[in-house]
Parts: structure tokens; C-alpha cells; sequence
């Protein structure tokens, strides 16, 4: 999810609900406040006395409210993952549903702010802070990776691959470079002087030849086909652009112009695996932080409800 111009409502009426929530805090902490908007508002009695009588704010009216609200948020944000998987339900469109889960859950800052009055408690309500801590900073951190990485994305890899047809073509590299090394083996064998010639030249060019070809399959078999076939080849000598373009440069300079073409077609599977590579990162970027942020979110409302629990317990 993008954050665009058409977040600008959403973000306004955060921003509203936001310093409503604020100003309520303040009259009800504040009996001052309150004074100068006698004129203005009649505070309900069922918001309790100006200001709370037991010190703690999380459990009177308004801070229950406040409470009550950002646990219906946490729902809800938990949701998200249930809608995606049914996108057909007519329960709204899925990108409404995005742009609630981004500023609603922001919402929810101010009110667990206000709600606990900004005081974190005893261990649970520090463990439950600490969790709700963590999954809004994990939730910041892959709002922010989907707006870099697609970037990075349109930058890096102009052609980009179906990610699921990554491993077909992995595959399909390493096919194409082992019959280059099969063709290349077969000039080697065919190099070789045949019984009966003994004229010294053609036997030493033969041998040259040979020597060449036998030069450009050890690179294959050193350097070329692990990379090829490593999932992982960080630490290996054709992993980074540079430093393959020098082995490549090399090798060309040590061979025969005869090897080039197939050493290019090598360079360029080479090329190709990389880019299959960055691509696969940066998909893993995108999508990983999922993999935590989600089951922290549900557990944030599993322990909410639980605090709610406790409290009304405690309290009641």
C-alpha cells in the first residue's frame, strides 16, 4: 500500500479524531480546561468527576472509552489478513480496508496514550506496551519498505519475472551453461591430434587449442556453475557486477577469440542469475516482515483482552 493523495481524508480525520481524543483528556484531567468551556460544553455526568477521583485514568469512563476503541482498532487490524483471503465476500473493497489498517492503527497512539495515562503500569500492562511497541514499529517499517522496494525494483530490474517462475529459470540457466561446457568439451576432444600426424605444427596449434578449451571448462566447472547453482553465492567470486565483469575480461584476454562467444553467453546467464537473485531479496524484503508483524498483531489483541479482562476484574 502506497500512501498517496487519496490517503488525505483518512489522514484528516486522524488528525481530527486525534485532537478530539486530546482535548477530552485535558478537561477531564484538567478542571480548568473545563471552566473555560462551561460556556461551550456540559461535561456528562457518566464521564465521571472533574478530575478522576482514583488517580488512575485507564479505568474511568473516558479512559475506558479510549481503551474500548483502540481494542476494536486491533481487531480490526487483525482482520486484514482474514480479507485478503477473501476478497471475493462483499465486505468492502480490500484497498479501503488498507488505508483503515494504516491510520486507524495510527489513531490508536494517542488513545493508549490517554488511556494509560501516560504511565505504562505493572509488568503485564509494561509487556503488553512493549508488544504494542513492537507491532507498530514493524508495521512502519513494511509501510516503508513498500514504498522503496518497488522502487528499487523499476530501477534495478527493467524486466521483472513472475516470482514464482524464479526456480524454473534458475534451473533452465544451469542447463544452458552445461551444454556450453558439453560443446566445449567436445572441441577439446576434437582438438587433439589424431594417430599418424606428426607434422609439429599442426600438433602444436592442436595442443594450444586444447589447452585453451580445457582453460575456459575449468572456469565453468570452478566458477561459472557453482555460482549457477548456489541458492545462496554471497562470498563467491561472481556474486558482485564488478568483480564478474573482471573474471570475464581476464579470461577473455587469455583466450582465443574462437572461446568469446561462448564465454559471453556464460557472462550472460551469469548476468541473468543475478538479477533472478536481487529479485528474490527484495521480494523476501517486501514480504518477510509479514512473517512477524502478523502474529504479533494477533497476539497484541489476544494479551489486550486479556488486560481488558484483568481490569474489569480489578476494577469492576
Amino acid at each position: 500500500m502506497i500512501v498517496d493523495r487519496t490517503h488525505f481524508g483518512w489522514g484528516a480525520g486522524t488528525i481530527v479524531a486525534s485532537a478530539g481524543a486530546a482535548l477530552l483528556y485535558c478537561a477531564n484531567n484538567d478542571p480548568e480546561v473545563l471552566k473555560e468551556w462551561n460556556g461551550l460544553l456540559a461535561w456528562p455526568d457518566w464521564l465521571g468527576p472533574v478530575p478522576p477521583l482514583r488517580g488512575n485514568f485507564g479505568a474511568t469512563p473516558l479512559g475506558l472509552i479510549y481503551g474500548t476503541v483502540a481494542l476494536l482498532i486491533f481487531i480490526f487490524a487483525a482482520l486484514l489478513g482474514w480479507r485478503r483471503n477473501h476478497s471475493s465476500w462483499p465486505a468492502g473493497r480490500i484497498q479501503v480496508w488498507l488505508k483503515a489498517h494504516i491510520w486507524l492503527t495510527l489513531l490508536t497512539i494517542p488513545l493508549i496514550l490517554f488511556h494509560s495515562g501516560f504511565g505504562w503500569g505493572g509488568p503485564m500492562t509494561q509487556i503488553l506496551a512493549g508488544l504494542y511497541v513492537f507491532v507498530m514499529v514493524s508495521g512502519f517499517w513494511g509501510l516503508a519498505l513498500q514504498h522503496l522496494v518497488p522502487k528499487l525494483m523499476r530501477e534495478s530490474l527493467p524486466e521483472e519475472t513472475i516470482f514464482e517462475q524464479i526456480p524454473f529459470i534458475r534451473s533452465q540457466l544451469v542447463a544452458q551453461a552445461e551444454a556450453i561446457r558439453g560443446e566445449l568439451a567436445s572441441q577439446a576432444e576434437e582438438a587433439l591430434p589424431k594417430a599418424g600426424h606428426h607434422e609439429s605444427g599442426t600438433v602444436a596449434l592442436a595442443s594450444e587449442n586444447t589447452v585453451a578449451v580445457k582453460s575456459a571448462i575449468q572456469f565453468l566447472d570452478q566458477q561459472a556453475l557453482p555460482y549457477l547453482e548456489t541458492l545462496k553465492p554471497r562470498g563467491l567470486a561472481l556474486y558482485n557486477d564488478g568483480a564478474s565483469d573482471d573474471q570475464f575480461r581476464l579470461l577473455k584476454l587469455r583466450l582465443p577469440e574462437s572461446l568469446h562467444a561462448p564465454l559471453v553467453q556464460v557472462q550472460n546467464l551469469c548476468d541473468e542469475k543475478r538479477r533472478l537473485d536481487l529479485q528474490t531479496r527484495l521480494h523476501y524484503w517486501l514480504h518477510s516482515w509479514l512473517m512477524v508483524h502478523a502474529p504479533a498483531s494477533i497476539l497484541l489483541v489476544v494479551l489486550t483482552l486479556v488486560h481488558a479482562a484483568v481490569a474489569t476484574f480489578i476494577y469492576a
